[in-house]
């Protein structure tokens, strides 16, 4: 699929399910080459990003087999260890089978990933890590290359939260020997879940959810199954899509709790929002209200959620402030956003918002994933047709925005 149309002004109604998670289970599947044989996840979802891994993991030698939402993963018999340039560029986050390659193998074989068009994210985070396990890194050309003949366990202090670098430390460090303590880990829920899904292997991790991680090293993992929890950023994009398109929605296959912060700030926006264990209800009655917000790490705003968030302040009452933290490139969706109507001045990592309704429909294209979405969730607040260019971007997380939207009721379709 590569455009998408979207007829504005239509509201949504009805019960959405939502996905697997994205930011979970690709960790997850990097966790799998740690265990010399079996391992089976469930609830995955079916999106580019997944289709990727699977290709690294059957490249190096597992055998994987993808049954509807099921995926098994036979690790036994790897047969090397590097990941050719060519998967890093078109998935960043191959970057984690660093740290289950080198616990399992005792090499690594990588290349720097470059930055992407939401910013720069550098990898000196893994890397002192590895370091601080007893890795040696060299630098060969376009490759990086870590190995050690016998990781051992240490104290790693992170100055900033970084969720992948806190993954790649874990999962290194579950057979380093002795004790690994990780401080300034990151918090989200997918560091959570990979810690449940590793002691469901037989790994020793403690103070999960938790800044300090305690990693106790072992021999040897079992054959598991683990199933995967919904993607709280897909449930947060119907979220603002609801509010940007008004009506009532019930997201089904989350925990609410996943998604505090922006339940919080829907409920500062005017929505009318009902917690369950396992499924949120959302009303949406009038225009939003633009507020002030701030993207942090987890359980603050998620950087994740940002384009979206500006994409329904653009239709909103009144003006707002986005102040993003994390990725200094994420601010790129307002410029497509203009083509649309809306008033947005960018000054550094502010973004100033001043909403207008209707937007106008019109041609944009999207640039990374989460903004795509977002160009998706302004088509609802648009007259006229938003035709949106470039989604293969969007299907790297979600499994059919179409058909989900459809569902409840948007005037949506995909096209090649």
């Amino acid at each position: 699929m590569s455009v998408i149309q979207v007829q504005g002004l239509r509201s949504l109604k009805g019960e959405i399910k939502i996905q697997g998670s994205k930011n979970a289970v690709l960790p997850m599947m990097a966790a799998a080459v740690l265990h010399k044989g079996t391992t089976v996840i469930h609830n995955v979802p079916r999106i580019q990003d997944v289709f990727c891994m699977l290709g690294i993991l059957e490249h190096i030698g597992c055998i994987c087999c993808f049954d509807g939402h099921s995926l098994t993963i036979d690790a036994r018999d790897l047969t090397q260890a590097e990941i050719p340039e060519e998967y890093i560029k078109s998935m960043r986050s191959s970057i984690m089978l660093s740290g289950p390659l080198l616990g399992r193998t005792g090499n690594a074989v990588t290349s720097f990933p470059g930055g992407c068009s939401i910013g720069e994210r550098p990898i000196d985070l893994h890397l002192s890590a590895f370091r601080k396990l007893g890795a040696i890194i060299e630098e060969k050309g376009d490759k990086l290359m870590v190995s050690a003949n016998r990781l051992m366990g240490n104290h790693i202090y992170f100055p900033f939260p970084s969720v992948g670098a806190t993954e790649n430390a874990l999962m290194a460090a579950v057979y380093a020997q002795g004790i690994t303590v990780i401080h300034g880990a990151a918090k989200e829920p997918e560091i959570i879940t990979l810690c449940e899904f590793l002691n469901n292997m037989g790994a020793g991790i403690h103070g999960t959810g938790t800044s300090v991680l305690i990693v106790k090293g072992v021999r040897e993992l079992c054959d598991s199954e683990f199933t995967v929890a919904g993607d709280r950023i897909v449930a947060g994009t119907y979220l603002m899509a609801v509010m940007a398109a008004e009506g009532e929605i019930v997201i089904q296959g989350i925990q609410p709790g996943h998604l505090a912060s922006a339940i919080s700030l829907a409920d500062r926006m005017g929505a009318e929002l009902k917690r369950y264990e396992s499924c949120l209800e959302v009303s949406m009655s009038g225009r939003p209200d633009c507020v002030d917000v701030i993207t942090e790490p987890y359980p603050g705003f998620p950087t994740d959620l940002q384009s979206q968030l500006m994409a329904v302040m653009a239709s909103a009452k009144g003006t707002g402030r986005i102040k993003e933290t994390i990725f200094e490139g994420r601010f790129g969706t307002a410029k497509e956003l203009h083509k649309l109507g809306a008033d947005i001045i960018i000054e550094g990592k502010r973004a100033d918002i001043h909403g207008l309704y209707p937007l106008k429909g019109n041609r944009v294209t999207a640039t990374d994933l989460r903004g795509g979405a977002a160009l998706v969730v302004a088509g609802l607040a648009c007259e006229g047709v938003t035709e949106i260019h470039e989604c293969h971007h969007i299907e790297r997380g979600y499994e059919d925005i179409c058909r989900d939207l459809s569902s409840l009721g948007a005037a949506i379709r995909g096209m090649e």
